[in-house]
Formats: structure tokens, C-alpha cells, sequence
């Protein structure tokens, strides 16, 4: 062969090394983008990264397409019931939304602010698998918080039984509360709306604008505060209160925190006592929408309960969590609190039931936020209230 030829053969064979090893390069590097893409579909995807007084916080979209939702309940660290508030109960399994909506719910009717709203499990859930719903129910022309439980058998909860009803009925849409929390002896608390009816907080033989506490199946319990008293219901456990979005019972400190919607600002946050009085109308740190006249006698009485604190103007706080995460170790002993109307996460530092101080978080990043709740898997996640609503976990 001619040192020409050669050159020619060692040439072509270079370049089909060559041309080998950019196909295999190309094809590697596309099966990679493939794939990648492929899991970005089926993972989380984050939205939000913002750097906040104690840590960097990522926020990351785990579903979408939920109409209105107002709470959520983990069955597993990925099975989870989100509530819709026009009386829809869904199922989210691996951070995709099912199609099919969980049947077997109770007699629910979306009134104004009311519809299906909370969701808890039994805090034996593993054995028993009851599941606890408040929501609105409708008789002749009015409506009241009710509260039911039943067995998630599959997709199905059945065995429904209603466990609480408020009393009375009244016309109109506004302030049904709905928050429900257990504590560490297995009683279980509901939050009541005054309706829109300031006066009914302070009238005890009528539930509403109380919290009410239950034994887990509806029996009232015979230590409760107001159990021998005349003229009193015996399942209000606290009472002179607003409307209340968020509850969460703290175990480290046996505490059970709540906070409720002022009027036109004072919103509060409030350690729930037993047999203790807060207030609503007659104290109150809000003034009237509109006008911005006074309500009530003032800020302060004798013998009614003043908050840990409140927000003038209003955040409009729903959801309410307690971190106890090793996933946040900066934030241990804080309680975070959803907002409407401020599109925030409020961050608060407590120390002797005191408020020290208070971050704000996220604030107009992902919309009104409806929940908040610390997940089995130790991660904060939230709720927001949309139309087209979503899921997003902390990081």
C-alpha cells in the first residue's frame, strides 16, 4: 500500500471513530435530557427560594387543580386527603391528584364560607381508620358546623356517623370556624363561628362562637368546664370567640393554640383554657369594617382573656402548625400560621407562651394560604385557596 493510501485509510478511519463516538455522545446526552425530563414530570418542582432570617426556605409544587381546598391529612408520608370546599373529599397519592373523588361523605352543603372544611384523623388511625370531617349542613333555610366520622375502607368511608352538631341553625354564610384538633388524651376539639352574629359569643346556652371539646366519638366529657352549670351547653370548653381557623394541640407543652379572624384588624392568637372567656364582641382589638368605629367596651376587661397576640391590620389567619421537626431545627417550638388576605406565612418565635418575635414569609409568592401542617415525614406543608389550588411542601 502507498504511503498516499495510507494516509486515506488512517483519515477515514479517524473520522468514523469520530462520527462513533459524537452519535454515542449525542444519543447518551439525549437519553439523559429524556429521562430527566421524564422525572421532572413525576417530581416535585421548585417554585420559590428565599432566604429568611434563620434559613434558606425552597418551596416546591406538588400538585395542582384542587377547587378551593381547605385542609389536608397525611395517611402516609405520599397518601393524603386534601378536602374541597364545595364538598369534595380527595385523595393525593404520590403528589398526583386522583380522579376519583372519596365517596361515602355525609350530607354537606356549601354555603358562602361553608361547605366541607376540616379533615384530622383519629389519633389511632393505623387500627381504627376513622376519619373526622367538619362542614357545613343545611336545615329548612339554615345552616350550621356539623361534624362526622367515618371508616376509610379503600376509597369509601363508611360506618358514617355524625358526631356534633352546632346549635342553632342560622341564615347566612359567614364564619362557621371548623378547625378540629386532638390532644394527647385522645379529646377532640371543634371551632364555631359566631355566624356573623356578635352577640351569640357571649350567650353559652348556644355554641356558637365556642370551642367545643368531645370524647372521639361525640360523648361529652365529665370534666368539662361548663358540665353542671345552668344554662350552659356542657360540650363548650372556651367561648367569646370570633370565628377560628387554626388549631394545633402542642404535646411538648400540653398547649392548645388557636388563633380566629378580628373584625376590620385584631386578628389574635390565643392559649384555649378551659371555662375561659375571650372576649368577642365585648373586647376586641379590631374596629368596624367601613366606618372603623369602635366595638365593644374596649381592649381589655376583668375576667376575660387577652391574646398572646394580634395583627392590626389583619392577616386573615387560617391554618395553624406547631414545628417540632428535626427538618427544622431553627425553627423548634415555633408556630407558623397561614394568611388570606396577606398571602404570607407567619413565623412565630414564642418563649413562656409569650411572642418574642414574628417573620413573615412568602408573602404574595403562591396566593392565600388556607392550611398549614407539619406532615408525618417532618416537612411543612401548605394549602392554598384557589380555584385552581395547590400543595407545597418547605424544604
Amino acid at each position: 500500500m502507498s504511503k498516499s493510501s495510507r494516509l486515506k485509510s488512517s483519515t477515514a478511519l479517524k473520522f468514523n471513530f469520530g462520527s462513533l463516538l459524537s452519535l454515542f455522545l449525542y444519543v447518551t446526552i439525549a437519553t439523559i435530557a429524556l429521562f430527566s425530563t421524564i422525572a421532572g414530570a413525576n417530581s416535585p418542582n421548585t417554585i420559590v427560594e428565599r432566604t429568611s432570617e434563620k434559613r434558606v426556605v425552597l418551596v416546591e409544587e406538588l400538585a395542582t387543580g384542587l377547587n378551593h381546598p381547605w385542609s389536608i391529612a397525611f395517611l402516609s408520608d405520599t397518601d393524603w386527603l386534601v378536602t374541597e370546599r364545595d364538598g369534595t373529599l380527595r385523595r393525593v397519592i404520590d403528589s398526583r391528584l386522583q380522579e376519583q373523588p372519596i365517596t361515602g361523605l355525609p350530607d354537606i352543603h356549601a354555603k358562602g364560607q361553608g361547605g366541607l372544611l376540616d379533615v384530622v384523623l383519629h389519633p389511632d388511625f393505623d387500627n381504627n381508620q376513622w376519619v373526622y370531617l367538619s362542614y357545613s349542613a343545611k336545615k329548612s333555610l339554615r345552616y350550621g358546623t356539623e361534624v362526622a366520622r367515618g371508616k376509610l375502607v379503600e376509597n369509601q368511608l363508611q360506618n358514617m356517623e355524625v358526631i356534633f352538631k352546632a346549635s342553632p341553625k342560622v341564615m347566612g354564610g359567614r364564619h362557621f370556624g371548623s378547625r378540629m384538633a386532638f390532644d394527647d388524651k385522645g379529646f377532640l376539639y371543634i371551632s364555631l363561628g359566631d355566624r356573623g352574629s356578635k352577640k351569640t359569643a357571649q350567650q353559652q346556652d348556644k355554641h356558637l362562637g365556642a370551642i367545643i371539646r368531645l370524647h372521639d366519638d361525640g360523648r361529652i366529657p365529665e370534666d368539662n368546664p361548663f358540665i353542671n352549670v345552668a344554662n350552659v351547653l356542657p360540650e363548650i370548653y372556651s367561648y367569646g370567640h370570633r370565628n377560628v381557623q387554626g388549631m394545633v394541640f402542642d404535646k411538648q407543652t400540653k398547649t392548645l393554640w388557636a388563633h380566629e379572624h378580628g373584625p376590620q384588624g385584631g386578628d389574635e392568637l390565643n392559649r384555649v383554657l378551659a371555662g375561659q372567656n375571650y372576649g368577642w364582641p365585648i373586647i376586641t382589638y379590631g374596629a368596624n369594617y367601613g366606618t372603623g368605629t369602635k366595638i365593644g367596651e374596649g381592649t381589655k376587661k376583668q375576667g376575660m382573656v387577652q391574646p398572646v397576640t394580634f395583627w392590626d391590620p389583619s392577616i386573615a389567619p387560617s391554618g395553624l402548625a406547631i414545628v417540632d421537626s428535626p427538618r427544622y431545627p431553627e425553627w423548634q417550638g415555633n408556630l407558623l400560621v397561614g394568611a388570606l388576605k396577606f398571602q404570607l406565612v407567619a413565623r412565630l418565635e414564642l418563649n413562656d407562651n409569650t411572642l418574642v418575635h414574628e417573620e413573615r414569609l412568602l408573602q404574595g409568592e403562591l396566593g392565600r394560604i388556607r392550611d398549614i401542617r407539619q406532615g408525618p415525614d417532618g416537612f411543612i406543608y401548605l394549602l392554598t385557596d384557589s380555584a385552581n389550588g395547590g400543595i407545597y411542601r418547605l424544604r
